[in-house]
């Protein structure tokens, strides 16, 4: 169920739920598990049909960040930064160390971070770490699965800052997120994957133009649920929402939420909480899958 092109230069955002496929997809693009079916293509080379030394050279021109960081815990820093230097060049051992210093600076790390283990380094850092050694061979693609998971919000932002800043460079990104807003903030364009199919697909503001009315969310108490769907279902159709809450696409704008208010306390329905949104990334994945993305209201701001 997967069709994609990725174009260079582009940011690429794979979303959906954990167990959706994500990872799967991306580990079977470099290689890491092998398709059952289809066609994978990376630099116009088919990746089933590659040679042990094509392979050596498409792997060269992409770097890695898995979610896990999947550092070696036996090797420091700068040594973990030189292991695809060391696998794929001839450099010299003090060139290698002057590469990691380096990219181990650019990602935001303190010098003396290149003596120490992954276990003395925070769970922020170790992330910084494992983007630094997937960008040693300056890739002219970056996978990021689930890049900024488990990350503080200002850690979070500081890897979308660096994102951009290789995007800007001509530096192709590949990111699988479950996190809406990091799609919505990074990706050109967004593939949403739901049980291995992609279920939407294009760039994120017409996404969520084409869901098309703002989404209004009324809280109300266990009692007052049934009366309150009801009254709502006279001004738009019900969308999938979070326990307690019952969500309409509010037909007509917010121009009728005075009359939405007016109804609802005619019916005598009790309103903990009233808001209205327009049109978000999680309205096109509820729209798309039928639920709304755990955590997908935690801003990153």
């Amino acid at each position: 169920g997967v069709d994609l092109d990725v174009v260079a230069g582009e940011v690429m955002g794979i979303v959906g739920a954990s167990g959706t496929g994500k990872s799967v997809l991306m580990r079977a693009i470099i290689g890491l598990l092998k398709q059952t079916a289809g066609t994978i293509s990376l630099f116009g080379r088919d990746t089933a049909t590659m040679s042990p030394t094509e392979r050596n050279a498409v792997e060269r021109r992409y770097g890695v960040l898995f979610q896990n960081g999947a550092l070696f815990s036996s090797l420091t820093v700068a040594q973990n930064v030189m292991v695809p230097l060391k696998e794929h060049t001839d450099m010299s051992a003090s060139l290698m160390a002057e590469i990691a210093a380096y990219k181990i600076a650019m990602s935001g790390l303190p010098h003396d971070a290149c003596a120490k283990y992954p276990s003395e380094l925070s769970g922020g850092m170790r992330k910084r770490a494992g983007l630094a050694r997937a960008l040693a061979m300056d890739p002219d693609i970056l996978f990021l699965d689930e890049p900024t998971t488990g990350l503080d919000p200002t850690s979070r932002l500081a890897v979308w800052e660096e994102v951009r800043a290789l995007n800007d460079e001509g530096t192709t990104v590949f990111l699988t997120t479950q996190y809406l807003e990091e799609a919505d903030e990074l990706a050109g364009r967004v593939a949403i994957i739901d049980g291995g199919r992609i279920v939407r697909e294009g760039a994120p503001a017409a996404l969520k133009a084409a869901v098309g009315e703002p989404t209004l969310r009324v809280e109300v108490d266990e009692g007052h649920f049934a009366k309150a769907r009801t009254v709502l279902a006279a001004f738009g159709e019900e969308r999938p929402a979070r326990a307690g809450r019952v969500a309409i696409g509010l037909s007509g704008g917010t121009a009728r939420l005075a009359e939405v208010v007016r109804a609802l306390d005619d019916a005598g329905v009790a309103v903990g909480h009233l808001e209205i949104d327009l049109p978000s990334l999680d309205d096109v994945f509820a729209e798309a899958t039928g639920r709304r993305l755990e955590g997908a209201g935690a801003s990153a701001t």
